[in-house]
């Protein structure tokens, strides 16, 4: 006959922290933020994990220390903006056109309310790159990628004789990412979005001359 005594055994005490189900890209996106209004240097641990809505072990334990944390938000901002440059580079319409769309979208992101932050990697990482070597290492990285993408659309524009020989495909890459980088510096010291697409609609003839 089986035992009518019921034991109850007590609850299983709850982990501390957040458990490790979270969205890992919208913690990213958070903490991205963060870094963007604080800088690396003056984000604190508090702040990034108020942001990311973890404690600052769940944080530690999900991506390492500060820098981890910061080049994880770094390659996450820099893969999303890469594929969004990919995607408007590789839709319909001239080269010029699609070269517009792309520097009009950049400045809408550089723009977004609540107030003008610029882009993570020229407004941030560019500052901690003298002393943090694999901060600088990951900005290059992803400007390389930058200009690897441009490089490959004017390769293409080149080869359907929609542009000419010269400047060669790399040399207009170099100048399309260095546009990208002066909106970004512009957009953060507060010029105004009407005036950024007026400046970059001056600039694309001339990369596409």
């Amino acid at each position: 006959m089986r035992d009518s005594t019921k034991i109850v055994e007590p609850p299983p005490k709850r982990p501390r922290g957040r458990p490790r189900s979270f969205d890992t890209s919208e913690v990213l996106d958070r903490v991205r933020m963060v870094f963007m209004d604080k800088g690396f240097a003056g984000a604190s641990l508090d702040e990034l994990a108020e942001a990311a809505g973890l404690n600052r072990p769940s944080l530690y334990a999900a991506f390492g220390d500060k820098e981890q944390l910061y080049l994880h938000a770094l390659r996450f901002y820099g893969d999303k903006s890469l594929a969004g440059l990919e995607t408007i580079l590789g839709g319909k319409g001239s080269i010029e056109r699609r070269l517009g769309q792309v520097y009009n979208a950049a400045i809408d992101l550089y723009t977004a309310p609540p107030r003008p932050r610029g882009c993570l990697i020229v407004g941030t990482a560019a500052v901690e790159a003298p002393t943090h070597p694999r901060i600088a290492a990951m900005a290059h990285t992803l400007l390389l990628e930058f200009e690897q993408c441009f490089e490959a659309t004017f390769a293409k524009a080149v080869a359907a004789r929609e542009l000419g020989r010269s400047p060669s495909p790399a040399a207009r890459a170099r100048m399309a990412g260095s546009l990208l980088d002066t909106l970004a510096i512009r957009a953060r010291i507060g010029v105004a979005p009407a005036e950024l697409k007026a400046f970059a609609a001056s600039m694309v003839p001339a990369i596409c001359g």
